[in-house]
């Protein structure tokens, strides 16, 4: 695995990066590797995203979606296939984690087919039932509902 260059950090997403933002998520998306997102999601949403720019490049992007007083989602975590494995991903989970403790939550999670990822983040599996302001709120509308295979990864923002 090859180290992130220090100098690529996360930064808030802007305007001008909500189309790369749709192309790299609808890229996995089509590959049945992550859930859709339309472009009104995108920039209805985008004070969620960070992103990681290489140059003018984006890179990497992910959101950080509050559900309640002490749970936040990380969710849209898309790092191009050609920069897989040089920890941008990691980069962008860390800094949402910090974002949620700034913020005073609680908890952050995710629902993932890479739990591994999560896992050496920190994060632990857990029942999607212990998590029902987002199975109530958002994930009853999928059409993968109610037979989504995604796994509930938790992180313990107070613990850490």
């Amino acid at each position: 695995m090859t180290s992130v260059s220090s100098a690529l950090q996360a930064q808030r997403a802007e305007v001008a990066d909500a189309r790369a933002i749709h192309e790299l998520v609808s890229g996995f998306a089509r590959k049945g590797e992550m859930l859709p997102r339309t472009m009104a999601e995108i920039y209805e949403n985008l004070r969620d995203f960070s992103v990681i720019r290489d140059g003018e490049e984006m890179v990497g992007c992910g959101a950080l979606h509050i559900m309640w007083e002490d749970l936040a989602e990380v969710r849209s975590l898309a790092v191009r296939e050609e920069r897989q494995g040089q920890g941008l991903g990691a980069v962008l989970v860390r800094a949402h984690l910090q974002e949620a403790r700034d913020l005073g939550l609680a908890t952050a999670f995710a629902l993932t087919y890479q739990p591994a990822f999560f896992e050496r983040l920190g994060f632990r599996q857990a029942d999607v039932m212990t998590l029902p302001r987002k199975v109530w709120n958002e994930c009853y509308r999928c059409p993968k509902f109610p037979t989504c295979n995604e796994i509930a990864v938790v992180y313990d923002l107070k613990a850490a």
